[in-house]
């Protein structure tokens, strides 16, 4: 499954791998690579190809939930799309509560106590899949899985998950990726080397690499 996800996001640019001519985060940090999941909406075969994925990745996981939650704005689509397949209600989470009328952080109608699976399209640090995560156990529901397409495979997020006792399932990872790319011909061997170099160090390696004074 992997490596069949990779292949379709590579196919549309939904991922893009540019070690030579790196992106710029909205952090500043400087990225060989750019994944953009919303891009799959726009494909229907490589759609429903994906949403079959995610299908069968929480059975697999045996995932027992009540309610399907999209993480604002990327995940609300898949949370819609499985909420049908599932017929299971749907909410979506903001990053924050609404400055005005009834202040919700929480979109749509979720009763305490029920269990909620959390949907996301990618991981990088997981800072906002987190705070989703809390978000619905603060209301009062039990949060035990997070599900994404992709993410980068950085620490960071691991250890967030790990800290909340999440549970964080993807269809593909970073690794997958890069390695799917090189197979592929989408990047040389010396690229791939260059970029794997990011994850494990992704704020030195624009430096390393010459794109930062």
């Amino acid at each position: 499954m992997k490596e069949r996800v990779a292949e379709i996001l590579l196919k549309i640019k939904a991922v893009e791998i540019c070690p030579n001519s790196p992106f710029t985060y909205t952090s500043g940090m400087i990225s060989p690579i750019y994944i953009d999941n919303r891009k799959i909406i726009s494909y229907p075969e490589e759609r429903r190809k994906i949403l079959e994925d995610l299908c069968v990745l929480i059975g697999s996981l045996n995932i027992k939930f009540d309610v399907i939650a999209g993480v604002a704005t990327a995940g609300i689509h898949w949370a819609a799309w499985l909420s049908e397949k599932y017929n299971k209600p749907m909410v979506y989470i903001r990053d924050s509560a609404k400055g005005h009328g009834k202040q919700n952080q929480i979109e749509g109608y979720l009763e305490k106590g029920k269990k909620v699976l959390v949907i996301e399209d990618h991981i990088s640090t997981g800072g906002s899949s987190i705070a989703a995560v809390k978000a619905v156990r603060e209301f009062g529901c039990e949060v035990t899985d997070c599900i994404a397409i992709t993410t980068y495979e950085f620490r960071e997020a691991k250890e967030k998950f790990d800290e909340e006792k999440c549970g964080l399932h993807t269809l593909t990872d970073f690794t997958t990726l890069i390695k799917t790319a090189a197979e592929k011909g989408y990047i040389s061997s010396e690229d791939e080397k260059k970029v794997l170099e990011w994850n494990k160090s992704p704020q030195k390696w624009g430096k390393k690499h010459g794109f930062e004074k």
